[in-house]
């Protein structure tokens, strides 16, 4: 299934605490990206939100326990069975592409010269999305948004309803907060 095809609320839960796992679960998200757990605790926390009926993608970046190798990226997609993962490396995304699991490339925009070299990124090793930090540049997120042709997701610093609804306005497929209050938003 395409992300785009998932998405039924365009808040996405950014899990960063575990014991905001229960909040993601009770929100309006039908989205979690984990942002916390190690390689003995995120099973559990993955099996949580998918009884609760979300698509899980771990982001690789904060996984303790695990390396960055296709070894790592084979065991989540064989055992842990998340919907997909999220990373800056690109061979991560290669990898994962290779195990059939639905790949977002995170990217950080400081600067007109981030903004090129994410693109390239992006093109080189061609994620199913990409999320695109922070999140609000109205104007870069139409560009990339025309210039990408790919799913796009924006985060960071995103604190009101107004952030998100100028973001989906621009382009963006979804918002990614890590703020519990906005999961509840009804978008």
């Amino acid at each position: 299934m395409e992300l785009v095809n998932m998405v039924e609320s365009q808040i996405i839960a950014s899990i960063k605490d575990q014991k905001d796992i229960d909040k993601a679960i009770k929100s309006s998200a039908n989205i979690a990206f984990l942002l916390t757990g190690d390689i003995s605790t995120v099973e559990n926390y993955i099996n949580q939100l998918r009884e609760a009926g979300m698509y899980i993608f771990i982001h690789l970046d904060f996984m303790e326990g695990l390396s960055n190798s296709r070894s790592a990226v084979k065991y989540i997609a064989d055992v842990l069975k998340p919907t997909g993962i999220i990373t800056t490396k690109i061979n991560m995304i290669k990898y994962a592409k290779e195990e059939g699991l639905i790949t977002i490339q995170r990217i950080f925009l400081i600067d007109r010269a981030a903004i090129q070299k994410g693109i390239e990124m992006v093109k080189s090793c061609k994620p199913d999305a990409v999320e695109v930090l922070p999140g609000l540049m109205p104007k870069v997120i139409d560009q990339l948004s025309r210039q990408l042709k790919l799913p796009l997701i924006v985060g960071g610093l995103i604190q009101e309803k107004e952030d998100i609804l100028l973001a989906l306005e621009a382009g963006a497929l979804a918002v990614s907060s890590g703020d519990p209050r906005m999961w509840k938003f009804d978008l």
